[in-house]
């Protein structure tokens, strides 16, 4: 039986290794077939943002493997409403269109329907 796995990732994407290392996870456990989603929330909605370009601070653009999420069959993709809001970021600014953007109650009722949650 496939156990249902949440990746929370909270952090600006360049700031430390914890956002690509949420992503590998993401992508790792779903070669294990397992029930993947990822949620980003906190500061961890600037990921997602179309217009990076890190090229200055010499890091690899994270698009890229967003991207890959869905042919990895990582398909539960969630951004947490109010950490857009507080961001000033839009729904038309994010690199991924087919994402489930949740409120807080709604994260709550994800994170309770759960079999194991990693944060990052």
């Amino acid at each position: 039986m496939n156990k249902k796995l949440l990746v929370i990732s909270r952090h600006a994407p360049y700031g430390s290794s914890l956002p690509r290392e949420a992503l590998d996870v993401a992508l790792a456990a779903a070669v294990y077939d397992q029930e993947i989603g990822i949620l980003f929330m906190g500061d961890g909605v600037f990921q997602l943002l179309k217009t990076q370009n890190p090229s200055d601070i010499l890091q690899k653009n994270l698009a890229s493997t967003l991207s890959a999420l869905s042919l990895y069959g990582v398909d539960n993709i969630y951004v947490h409403k109010e950490s857009l809001a507080e961001r000033n970021i839009t729904i038309n600014e994010l690199i991924l269109s087919d994402v489930a953007i949740l409120t807080s109650e709604d994260v709550e009722k994800l994170l309770d329907q759960q079999d194991h949650l990693l944060s990052f």
